[in-house]
Order: C-alpha cells, then structure tokens, then sequence
C-alpha cells in the first residue's frame, strides 16, 4: 500500500479552493447551521468533506472513511470505535465556528490511521495557503520542502500555550488548574485543533493540554508534532491512540518538559 502524500495534499488544495475559499466571509445566514445546540456547520463543511470522502475512497478502495460531519450525522459511537483496516480521518473544516465568522483560525485536517498508528497527517491552512505534511518517522515538512523542528524549550515561565482547565482528569480541581495556570507567560486558544497544531509544529507556541480527544482533530496533529520534534501522550501516561476517546492529552517541546508541565498542573499542595 503505497500512498503519495503529495498526491493528497493536492487534493485537500483543490477541496480549498473550490469548496471552502470561495464561502469564507461570504457565508449567508441560510448556510449557517446547528447540528447540535450551540455546534455549528456549514455548507462548505459538508461540500469539503463529500469532495474529500470521494477522492480519498478513490485513492485507496476499500481503506474506511471516519469523517466528521458524516459520523455526527449517523449517531456514530465513537467511544466503541475500533479499525485494524486502513482508515482516513478528515475533518473538512476543523474550526467551523471561526470560519463561520469570517476569521482565518480554520484548517483542512487529514490523516491516514492503520493498525492503531497514524501513518500520514496533513493539516492545510486555507487562508494562509500552507500546508504540513508528515510521515510516521520520516519527519514533518512545511509546504513540502521546510523540516520542522522544535526548538529546547525554556523555563514554564517563558512558555506559552493552550490549557483545558478539565483536561488533568477528575483528581486534579479546576481551581488548582486555574491558580498553576499564572505561571506561564501566555495562554492562547485558537478553538481549532489544526491550526493549534500548525502552531505547535511551526515552533510559534511550546505546549497544548486537550480535554476532549477526536479522532479527525487530534490524530493529525500530533503525528505532525511528534515528527517536528516534539513529545505527545495522554495525561494518564499512557500512549497515545488516534482512535481512542479517552480524555486528556499533553503536548510539549521534549519528554522533560512535558512532565515539568504534568506536574506543576497536578501536584497536589
């Protein structure tokens, strides 16, 4: 099974430019909708995806499609979802509300799972018109010819980041999360997992703690982020698995500092 990530990355350009870029900031009211109270998607989050599900099926028959608006719509159980066979995540637009009001924080996410491992991530940034790619270790590459790197990290106090304050799971209270949170130098979140990534992975922010885990938000990113250089794993320590719901997970610059973090979070007094 050979898959040419170029070849994908084409793909998801022209699903871009011809499903998403030409609805953003043009939205009508009639193009906005709720699939659940207070969750939002749009027409160009159904035209991406059914543009992706097609292409991708043609690329690799057979391989499993687990897409976003798709399993949302048939009430698919995802806490007893499980596949040895080949899978493609997509996530058409990973920041629907934020497209939805004309803000470029928005991302077109693809991965391609097999045997419980991300195998191949793209994150593409519409706006921006960049692309991420990598390959389960063979690095991660920014418009297909920059390697990405993650920088030593400095002291927490330095770092900037994102913060679940229910992530660190039941043992550790919002109200210690909140109080340890001043520590760091900036918090930040761009509500879209893609473009957080991105931001990981370009070496723009140190470190992302995520509550609630999805298959088409975070396998990706963090195959993404691992293969720039950075460490990933689930706040209870264990690997992470892109198909598992399990909550809470912990991206840092290196192992050291993602248990610096872990700890200072949930120490107790």
């Amino acid at each position: 099974m050979i898959i040419d990530p170029e070849r994908v990355a084409n793909i998801v350009r022209e699903t871009a430019e011809i499903d998403v870029l030409p609805r953003f900031q043009t939205l009508s009211e009639s193009e906005i909708m709720e699939k659940a109270p207070g969750d939002i998607v749009t027409v160009a989050d159904y035209d991406a995806e059914k543009r992706l599900t097609a292409a991708l099926k043609g690329l690799l028959p057979g391989a499993d499609i687990l897409a976003e608006e798709a399993a949302t719509r048939d009430g698919l159980d995802l806490d007893d979802f499980q596949s040895d066979r080949a899978t493609w995540l997509i996530d058409p637009v990973d920041g629907t509300r934020n497209f939805s009001k004309g803000e470029p924080t928005f991302a077109i996410v693809i991965a391609f799972v097999k045997g419980g491992q991300t195998e191949i991530a793209w994150i593409h940034l519409p706006v921006e018109d960049h692309t991420i790619i990598a390959e389960r270790g063979s690095g991660a590459f920014f418009n297909s010819n920059e390697r990405l790197a993650i920088s030593p990290p400095p002291d927490i106090t330095e770092m900037t980041g994102l913060l679940n304050l229910r992530a660190m799971g039941d043992d550790v209270s919002v109200e210690q999360i909140k109080e340890r949170a001043d520590t760091f130098s900036v918090l930040k979140n761009f509500r879209c997992a893609g473009y957080d990534f991105a931001e990981l992975a370009r070496d723009r922010k140190h470190f992302s703690l995520y509550r609630r885990l999805w298959p088409w938000d975070h396998a990706a990113g963090t195959l993404i982020f691992r293969e720039a250089g950075g460490y990933a794993a689930r706040v209870d320590g264990q690997p992470y698995n892109p198909l598992s719901r399990i909550w809470g997970l912990l991206c840092a610059p290196d192992k050291q500092s993602w248990q610096n973090i872990h700890d200072h979070l949930a120490k107790p007094n």
